[in-house]
């Protein structure tokens, strides 16, 4: 395996050590289909980013390639592999031939936004939720070229009821793969649905880390992929400070919390729990002290997620 580092603080391995190092600075070097291009630089993306120049060109290479990319939130990851996804639909075919993976609901709505954006002059290229919450009558078939969903949900729609074929799908993508493999039924679900895709299904898997547990999903998931790793220097994001604080009780860690929520002078702020419980036992102590806070959670409808969103 060659390792070649660029210019970009990204590392490049490739199986085939005859294979160039692409890389771009404008999308017009794409050669995408106009009504798509139009549809970018609407989404007010002058230049490629970093993730951008350099995964692109091999994202939409003929023949395809498959990619596992470590790429975090902020990089442009989602809207290169949103690009690709439609890039490789042919409106001819009426059956649905992308599909994209995500760990969860918002995730979801979230690269289906980014895609219908940037999709909003290609009338033809209609995309799909496959959600909690969105139903299809038995016996028919998904309308959409393009579906975006969970796990859970994809598994159901092509393989419990058959409103898709797998087999046809073209470009598969993976997104957030260290949150889907932390949940071992999703991870389970994954690779359940991956395989049933054909051999020739060109597979594109991306992750905010890269470590042993990734890379060997990733690995089982992906053949002879090219791969794109962040250097170690490069992992954090430069715009996001990372401190801790020491608590020594669960009410002195509550009132770390509260103070800290107190202070944020930005509009918005989002406080992780490790369970449904302790977030829904935070919330109503903080509602308790004055605080404006909301809960999300899985336990809640698909209407109460999308007003907490």
């Amino acid at each position: 395996k060659s390792l070649v580092e660029n210019k970009n603080d990204l590392e490049i391995q490739r199986k085939d050590p005859n294979c160039p190092l692409y890389s771009v600075k404008s999308f017009e070097e794409l050669n995408l289909q106009p009504n798509l291009l139009k549809g970018v630089y609407a989404m007010g993306f002058n230049a490629p980013s970093k993730i951008q120049e350099t995964a692109l060109p091999t994202l939409l290479a003929d023949p395809p390639q498959n990619m596992i990319a470590q790429s975090q939130s902020g990089t442009g990851k989602t809207a290169a592999f949103v690009l690709a996804m439609l890039s490789r639909v042919d409106t001819s075919l009426k059956h649905t031939q992308v599909l994209c993976l995500s760990p969860t609901f918002e995730l979801a709505l979230q690269i289906g936004e980014v895609a219908s954006k940037m999709s909003q002059f290609c009338p033809d290229l209609s995309i799909r939720y496959a959600v909690r919450g969105e139903e299809i009558a038995r016996g028919s078939k998904v309308d959409g070229l393009s579906i975006i969903g969970t796990a859970g949900k994809v598994l159901d729609w092509s393989i419990t009821f058959k409103f898709f074929d797998l087999r046809k799908i073209t470009v598969f993508v993976l997104d957030e793969a260290d949150v889907m493999i932390a949940t071992q039924g999703h991870q389970d679900q994954s690779i359940r649905i991956h395989k049933n895709l054909s051999t020739e299904c060109q597979m594109l898997l991306f992750s905010a880390t890269y470590d042993r547990a990734v890379m060997d999903f990733a690995e089982n998931i992906v053949s002879s992929p090219v791969t794109i790793k962040l250097r170690r220097e490069e992992e954090s994001v430069v715009n996001i400070k990372q401190y801790y604080v020491n608590c020594d009780s669960p009410e002195a860690k509550y009132r770390s919390i509260a103070n800290i929520y107190g202070v944020v002078t930005i509009g918005q702020a989002i406080i992780f729990c490790h369970t449904r419980k302790t977030a829904s036992w935070l919330v109503e102590k903080m509602t308790s002290e004055g605080h404006a806070v909301a809960l999300l959670s899985g336990e809640l409808s698909i209407d109460q997620r999308i007003q907490v969103t």
